[in-house]
């Protein structure tokens, strides 16, 4: 398969002297919303045999119907297209909170952490004194 990108090249001449035809540009396809929704009634009606041919007979994936479905449950196709939100900024206060949390987060972290580990070594080192211990209790009787 050839993929032609566009060039600064002049164009190539076929053995006439003339231009040759180059293959057509593909374009983008472009569906009304009333199309998107019919197709996604027909898709959701049809039994589970028929859906695959309905998606082959449009030249579909099955993604675009997806696609299309979740933009009808959100409202969003049919209605036109959505104009674009601004986001909402958040007052200085939430930023400053924010940040001031995420830089107190470590340390916290890091402090449990410590304190696991001492726990363990202190748990390591009672194991260890443990048998230690037992043999100086029963340490066999001296002579006097």
């Amino acid at each position: 398969m050839l993929v032609s990108t566009p060039s600064d090249k002049p164009p190539r001449h076929s053995s006439g002297g003339t231009p040759a035809d180059p293959a057509a540009r593909p374009s983008r396809r472009r569906s009304t919303a009333e199309y998107e929704l019919a197709l996604v009634a027909e898709y959701e009606n049809a039994p589970n045999g028929e859906k695959g041919a309905i998606l082959r007979r449009e030249g579909l994936y099955s993604s675009h119907v997806i696609e299309w479905t979740r933009a009808r449950d959100a409202s969003r196709l049919g209605d036109g297209p959505a104009e674009p939100t601004e986001p909402t900024r958040k007052p200085a206060e939430q930023i400053e909170l924010d940040r001031s949390r995420r830089q107190n987060a470590k340390p916290t972290s890091d402090l449990a952490k410590t304190r696991m580990a001492l726990d363990i070594t202190g748990k390591a080192h009672a194991l260890v004194e443990e048998p230690s211990g037992s043999t100086d209790e029963d340490r066999p009787p001296t002579r006097s």
